[in-house]
């Protein structure tokens, strides 16, 4: 929308006045549109195109002279990789090529949500942020951008990129490092063991075995850190953690969105419990590799899993996932993602993690 817009908020309607037609249309400021249980929990905003006539406009109450980006934080924000692949991701894409020149405007906005991204939406914007639906001041725009553009999940796509910027995920993580870092970095990496950063689960998708886990990687010659995500996690912590880190793994869930914060030709290694193989891979197997880690699935076998001690052994849950997968998420995800825990068999997993460890030598030799 260019020209004179105007916000509404009681009717959550942004006004352009134009010399042509009129006409109303309404979206979803979230980018999940092909997912419409999630899309229809999604406020709606209404775009009236108004001919200019100056006979009933509210006045402007606060002019501002840059655009505006319009999005929601609705949807399923609140869970960490989501508030990535749906909400900073695509705000990057949509907002970088501005240089900090733009005012977002947020529904169904959450304190907590900004005082978590406060580090950086600054990065991103110059301006204070417009709660929408609380607001209820006339603001006017030059320019409103409504909705988020997205590329695909956790990734950026350079061909695809505002006024040619061609940027990338790298430089999204180098947004990221302007953020978070607090000091000078030195490198002594090859002075040091290389860091497996292990993202622990609790309930779901547990790793039961994590200590025998944890030792398997200290015997191999890892320096291993064991981290949670919460809802109130410190990024920036998390952050100046896994970025000095060689490795991150993780069974298949949220704390794998860490990644993002890990530098190039890192590793991750993704446990793909029973089931989840193809849900894995578009999460976080294909992003990663876009990004440049080096990526390792490991994917469980039957007497890894949980599963095992639930169903008969020739059961399909276990030996054809797929037939139970094709029925649809509803199921999969009660079966495969909220009742599924994880025992490494250590032996098998070894294999894994001297991989791993080979990767972070192969970079040292490289690097050095």
């Amino acid at each position: 929308m260019k020209g004179d817009v105007r916000t509404d908020s009681i009717s959550s309607s942004l006004f352009l006045k134009t010399a042509r037609n009129s006409g109303v249309e309404k979206i979803r400021p979230y980018p999940r549109k092909w997912e419409t249980h999630t899309i229809n929990t999604v406020g709606e905003l209404n775009l009236v195109a108004k001919q200019s006539s100056g006979n009933g406009d509210r006045p402007c109450e606060v002019r501002h002279d840059v655009p505006a980006v319009f999005f929601s934080t609705g949807g399923h924000t609140g869970n960490f990789y989501h508030e990535f692949s749906d909400g900073i991701v695509p705000l990057y894409i949509t907002s970088q090529h501005m240089n900090r020149k733009v005012v977002f405007a947020i529904l169904e906005y959450h304190d907590w949500w900004f005082t978590k991204y406060r580090d950086v939406l600054g990065q991103l914007t110059d301006f204070p942020i417009v709660d929408f639906n609380r607001d209820r001041r006339v603001h006017c725009f030059p320019q409103a951008i409504v909705g988020l553009k997205f590329h695909d999940i956790l990734a950026v796509d350079p061909a695809l990129m505002e006024n040619a910027t061609r940027r990338t995920m790298v430089d999204f993580h180098d947004l990221l490092d302007r953020a978070f870092a607090k000091d000078e970095k030195t490198d002594e990496s090859s002075k040091r063991k290389p860091k497996l950063v292990i993202m622990s689960r609790k309930g779901s998708r547990e790793l039961t075995n994590q200590e025998s886990v944890v030792e398997l990687a200290v015997d191999i010659g890892f320096d291993v850190e064991v981290l949670a995500a919460e809802r109130t996690t410190d990024i920036g912590m998390m952050y100046r953690k896994l970025e000095s880190s060689d490795v991150i793994m993780g069974v298949h869930g949220a704390g794998l969105t860490n990644f993002i914060f890990m530098r190039p030709k890192s590793v991750l290694i993704q446990v793909i419990p029973l089931g989840l193989r193809r849900h894995a891979e578009n999460c976080f197997g294909k992003a990663a590799k876009k990004y440049g880690l080096n990526y390792i699935p490991y994917e469980i076998g039957v007497e890894e899993s949980s599963l095992r001690e639930e169903y008969d052994r020739n059961d399909p849950v276990l030996v054809d996932p797929k037939s139970i997968t094709r029925k649809g998420w509803d199921i999969t995800r009660k079966i495969y993602v909220d009742h599924q825990n994880v025992r490494l068999n250590l032996q098998r997993f070894r294999k894994s993690l001297l991989l791993a460890f080979e990767y972070c030598n192969s970079n040292r030799r490289t690097d050095g």
